[in-house]
């Protein structure tokens, strides 16, 4: 499980650096147009890959099919629900409003099944952990 604490961990980084990216761009700018973009990409992006990367770090979760379906949801809904946002509410010019529309509700639904997968994954968890080998 170190390996998908691992993969979250540096996911969440670069959100985290974009969304810094982004605050400093609305502080200097005085524009606050990145406002719901940047308030999703550190909430979705940084804080939950990040809290769920400490989870794979502290935890042994017994149903390793379940916990390879959270990680690699959590990741593409978090970049298909931001990136959607984005994209929702800049429409720019190249893409119809269609293609928009369904990686904003694709991506919010993606993450929506990697919290189910997570919520199931703790009430699995069984209540003794054993000791972690932290040697590599």
């Amino acid at each position: 499980m170190t390996k998908y604490s691992n993969l979250l961990l540096k996911v969440s980084a670069v959100f985290g650096l974009i969304g810094a990216v982004l605050g400093g761009h609305m502080a200097g700018s005085g524009s606050y147009a990145f406002r719901p973009i940047h308030a999703h990409i550190l909430v979705v992006g940084w804080l939950s890959l990040f809290s769920w990367a400490v989870y794979y770090r502290v935890f042994q979760p017994k149903n390793r099919i379940l916990a390879m379906l959270h990680v690699y949801s959590a990741i593409i809904g978090s970049i298909g629900l931001t990136g959607g946002m984005a994209l929702y509410n800049f429409r720019p010019g190249f893409l119809p409003a269609a293609v928009e529309t369904a990686f904003y509700i694709g991506g919010g639904a993606i993450l929506l099944l990697s919290f189910v997968f997570f919520c199931l994954l703790t009430f699995t968890q069984s209540n003794k952990q054993e000791p972690r080998n932290t040697e590599k």
